[in-house]
Order: structure tokens, then C-alpha cells, then sequence
């Protein structure tokens, strides 16, 4: 069933069209008192006619809403067209003659129509504008806090099982040393009671010894023999040898209870502090302008029809040429809003200049030949240290800071959204799949793009990153070509070139949604449309271009061209 025109959502894209007969022009104006749509022709026609020139016509979306014809239940021939202020009902012209309303003020009902529908089409442009987005952008950080939330109770179960195993190996060694305490008691004890033992033995010899000689004296065969059995000191019996009792040892249990092995483990607290509420942006931020005034309307058009403004210029015109002290070669560029742009070279060097060809920073980084740096939605640098695994921010009054820790990953390209602030990054570790993390704009880890659509690794060596308009992520690999995924991290495409040596290098977006990638080999930057299909060699060594290794586009939709063999940028007017 078709929407009558005041169901039709106030932001939906339908076509109008000229009310008058056998005109297909497109609406413009409305006249309130026809309540006919009509176009610009129309309208001045309209107005010079005798019959309609003292008609209100107005922009089609300042219109009166023509209110529904409904018959009044009292007079079914009279259209309801009145409403009573003092009994607020609606009625038609006859009633409010009647003794009923005598004296009660009365409203076009019309008017109070129009007055209500442009109140609903402003409510729901607060709810669309406002409402809706504000609600979902907390749907997401809800869903990024759940992540968050699940990651932080992994490491702590992490954190809980190695101190377990801590403790683990700590009783095994405890128990080792204790029952190596034992076997040496046990050892001591021992060798006591077996050299009483062997004493006791020589002891019993001897009086075996001593029984088989005094046997012999009760049968001398000799005088002599007789008289030295007769001697006192002959028959004296050696005293039994003394011996002694071991005493052996006591195991007394150790004093531990559950309470106290928990402990040992560490604690697991939840902080006694009141949750943060999460921010809601003000509507008063949110602009609701049911009917822009000429000049704003104006500025509207001139920003939404950019994109259709702009398209590829028959000839690509080098318009500028900068040198940047410092630098050796030119293998990334960021440039910033405030007229200065960040440049490295392979060497690690990394240098900040203003137009005019001034040195105002230079840092030493481990960056090499990688797109290691950009800026962010607030003006400050972020850049990777492939070394440390860490990625750095430096604001604007030069200060240096850790702003993200990637454990045992390391980072090597870097690009900030310009949708929405997220920070993408390029990341390689040993015996795995290179990577693509995505952190949002405070820092936390939010997605991983490795794997393709059936499990087969995305990149070899993710050299430089970056943006496009709808979102999808491009990544220049030296090895794989270009490699497209959309915002979710669905492949969408590769680009290998158009022959068999194809090595890309830096890579940048246009607000047209085209892809342009370096190719050093043959010194030429390739173009792209927004779905990889080839384009053209946009620059070649007859503009001369060489070695290129670096572009980017600024916001008046130039090229700025950085190469390998000096230092300088070249900037061109490809788009009019």
C-alpha cells in the first residue's frame, strides 16, 4: 500500500515532480492556497495570472500541509475546517454559529495542521539526527566495552592460572628440599644404630671367644695353664657396651587453610568506585534547521555536491615543489591542518616543516621504509616503533608519549580514520600471518583483519595502510599488491598491477573514493576507482616523476608526491 505524502519520511529520496498537467519538471514551489507543487516556470506563471497572483507560493518544504477532507458529523455538508480554542475540538464553519461556541475563539484548522505536521517532521528530524545516532554510537561502545570487558577477564583467568603454576612449582621445590631433609635425618639415624649394631656384634664374638676359653680351663692339659686361669684380671668379663635409643624426628603438619592459599594467589577486587555514566553528546550540538535561509542552504549544497563538482582533469599540472632539510628521501608524508606536514626517509628520520621549507622537529624513530606515521583527528602525530611495540603521540608542544602497547606484535604502518578517529595499523610477527589491528581513538583494541573469506592470509607485509570514503580498508603489501577489505573485514578485492612486476609502495585516497598507489619500479602512480578496477597511470616519469615512493592528497584535492632519490615533494592538479 502506497504512503499518503504525509506518511512519507521527511528524509526519504523521492522524486518530485511539477503538479501541473503534462509538465515533468522537477518541484520546486507550492502554492498554499492551490495546494499545487510546481516548478519554477510554473510558479511565475502562476503569479501573473489575474486569477492566482495573490496566492502565497512558497519553497516546497515551507508548504501548508493540505489538511483531510472530512465531513462534520452534525452538517454532512460542510467540511471540517475550524478548531474551537476554548473546547480545542475540530468542527466545520456552521458549528461555530451555534449557541454552543458563541463567543469561543476559533483557528484554522489548516494552520494548526500545517503547525503540527512541521512539529512531527521536527520531531523526527531530532530523533534521525540526534536520537537514533547518539543511541547507536552507545550500542557501539557498549559492544566495545563488552570486548573490552571479555579481553580484561581473559588476562586476569591468565594472570589467576600462572600464578597457580607459580605456586605449583614452588611446592614441588619446597617438597623436594623437605624430603631431602628427611632422607639425611634418615641417613644419620642409620648409620648410628648400625655401628651400634656392629659393636653389639664384636661384643657377642667376644664372649663366644671367652665362653670357649674358660671351657678350656675346666680341662687344663698343663699346670701353667691352670695357674693363669687362677689370675682375677683372666676372668673379669668386658661390661656390656652401652648403646642408645634413636630418637627420630617429628613431622608436624603446616598451618594453612584455604583462606590463606587464596592469597597466595593474588586477589581478584572490583575497585569500590561508582561507574563513569557515559557522555551523550548535547542536541544542542546536533544542527536541526527545518528551513535553511538562503545563504546556509547555499553552503549546503556547495558541501554535499562537492563529489559532484570535482572529476579527473583531462591533464595532470604540477602546481608546487617543496624541499624538506633533513631528510634524505621522501618515503611517507603526513600532512596536518595547520599547514605543516611530517616526512621520513629510510633512514629512521623523521622531520616536521612548515610550507615555507622550515625545519621546526626532528626525531630519530626505527621506521624505515613504511607509512609509520600519521596524523590524528586532534592535530597530534602518532607513530610506530616496530622495535619496542609500541605506537608514540606527539602533541603539538613536541611532548613524546607511549599511546598504545601491541605486545608482541609489531607495528610497522599506521593510518587515522578520518570517519570516525579509529587508528589502523599494520602489524608482523614471526611464524604468523601479518595483520591489520584496528584500535579506536583512545587506544583500545577493537578488531583484527588477518585471514580472507576462506581462511587464507591477507597480507605478507603490510608496508603502508589507509582509508577509503565507504570505509574499507587499503593496504599497499610489497609482496601481495593492493588488498581491499571492507569496514567489517570482508575481502573485497586485490590489485597485482597490470604486468608481471608490480611493487607497491605508498597509497592514499580521494574524496572521489579513487585508490592511488606508487609503484616504484617504473616510477609511475597507478589509479584506482573505489572497487579496484584500473583507471589509468596517472603519473609517469613525463611528468616527471621518478622512483615514487610516497603520496598522499590534502584537503584542496592535490597530490602530493614524495620520491626515493631526494627531498623533495611534488604537488599536482589532478581533479577539476
Amino acid at each position: 500500500m502506497a504512503l499518503s505524502e504525509s506518511q512519507i519520511p521527511p528524509d526519504a529520496q523521492h522524486y518530485l515532480v511539477c503538479g501541473t498537467e503534462d509538465c515533468e519538471k522537477n518541484c520546486q514551489f507550492y502554492c498554499n492556497e492551490c495546494h499545487h507543487p510546481m516548478c519554477e516556470q510554473c510558479r511565475d506563471e502562476h503569479q501573473k495570472s489575474p486569477e492566482t497572483k495573490d496566492h502565497e507560493v512558497v519553497p516546497y518544504k515551507q508548504r501548508k500541509r493540505q489538511l483531510p477532507m472530512q465531513k462534520c458529523k452534525i452538517h454532512p455538508t460542510k467540511d471540517i475546517n475550524l478548531l474551537c480554542e476554548e473546547c480545542k475540538i475540530p468542527l466545520c464553519s456552521k458549528c461555530g454559529t451555534t449557541t454552543k461556541h458563541r463567543g469561543h475563539l476559533f483557528t484554522d484548522l489548516e494552520m494548526v495542521f500545517t503547525e503540527k505536521c512541521s512539529s512531527c517532521h521536527a520531531e523526527i528530524t531530532k530523533i534521525r539526527s540526534y536520537f537514533e545516532p547518539t543511541s547507536q554510537d552507545l550500542k557501539q561502545e557498549i559492544a566495545r566495552d563488552v570486548t573490552e570487558i571479555k579481553k580484561i577477564m581473559e588476562g586476569i583467568r591468565k594472570s589467576v592460572k600462572a600464578e597457580s603454576e607459580a605456586l605449583k612449582n614452588l611446592v614441588d621445590t619446597v617438597t623436594s628440599d623437605k624430603m631431602e631433609q628427611v632422607d639425611k635425618i634418615e641417613q644419620s639415624l642409620l648409620e648410628t644404630l648400625n655401628g651400634q649394631n656392629q659393636e653389639i656384634y664384636d661384643y657377642i664374638n667376644y664372649l663366644t671367644d671367652l665362653v670357649r676359653t674358660f671351657y678350656g680351663y675346666l680341662s687344663p692339659s698343663n699346670i701353667e695353664q691352670l695357674t693363669f686361669a687362677f689370675k682375677s684380671e683372666n676372668l673379669i668379663i668386658r661390661p656390656i657396651p652401652e648403646t642408645s635409643k634413636p630418637v627420630p624426628p617429628i613431622f608436624t603438619a603446616g598451618q594453612y587453610s584455604k583462606e590463606n592459599v587464596a592469597k597466595l594467589l593474588g586477589r581478584i577486587t572490583v575497585p569500590n568506585i561508582k561507574p563513569e555514566n557515559r557522555k551523550i553528546k548535547s542536541m544542542e550540538t546536533v544542527p536541526i534547521q527545518l528551513k535553511p535561509t538562503g545563504k546556509q542552504r547555499k553552503q549546503e549544497i556547495e558541501k554535499s555536491d562537492v563529489k559532484q563538482t570535482l572529476s579527473l582533469s583531462s591533464s595532470v599540472t604540477k602546481v608546487r615543489e617543496y624541499t624538506v632539510p633533513g631528510v634524505d628521501d621522501v618515503y611517507h608524508i603526513s600532512l596536518g591542518k595547520s599547514g605543516r606536514l611530517w616526512v621520513s626517509d629510510g633512514d629512521g628520520n623523521l622531520v616536521q616543516t612548515d610550507l615555507q621549507g622550515n625545519r621546526l622537529q626532528k626525531i630519530q624513530t626505527s621506521g624505515q621504509d613504511e607509512g609509520y606515521h600519521t596524523y590524528t583527528q586532534d592535530g597530534d602525530l602518532i607513530y610506530t616503533d616496530e622495535h619496542n611495540k609500541v605506537i608514540n603521540r606527539i602533541t603539538p608542544d613536541s611532548t613524546i608519549t607511549e599511546f598504545i602497547k601491541t605486545g608482541v606484535w609489531g607495528p610497522i604502518s599506521v593510518h587515522c580514520s578520518h570517519i570516525n578517529g579509529d587508528i589502523l595499523v599494520g602489524m608482523l610477527k614471526k611464524k604468523n600471518p601479518s595483520k591489520v589491528t584496528r584500535y579506536n581513538k583512545t587506544g583500545t583494541e577493537i578488531q583484527n583483519i588477518q585471514r580472507g573469506n576462506k581462511g587464507q592470509p591477507l597480507y605478507s607485509y603490510p608496508q603502508f595502510i589507509t582509508e577509503n570514503i565507504n570505509g574499507d580498508v587499503c593496504v599497499s603489501d610489497h609482496y601481495s599488491g593492493v588488498v581491499v577489505v571492507d569496514k567489517s573485514g570482508q575481502h573485497r578485492f586485490s590489485y597485482t598491477g597490470q604486468g608481471s612486476w608490480f611493487r607497491p609502495y605508498g597509497i592514499c585516497t580521494d574524496v572521489l573514493g579513487h585508490i592511488l598507489v606508487c609503484d616504484t619500479y617504473i616510477d609511475t602512480v597507478h589509479l584506482l576507482d573505489q572497487d579496484g578496477r584500473f583507471l589509468s597511470l596517472l603519473l609517469t616519469q613525463q611528468q616527471g616523476i621518478k622512483y615514487s615512493r610516497s603520496v598522499c592528497v590534502d584537503d584542496e584535492n592535490n597530490l602530493w608526491v614524495g620520491q626515493l632519490d631526494n627531498n623533495t615533494v611534488k604537488v599536482y592538479k589532478y581533479l577539476q
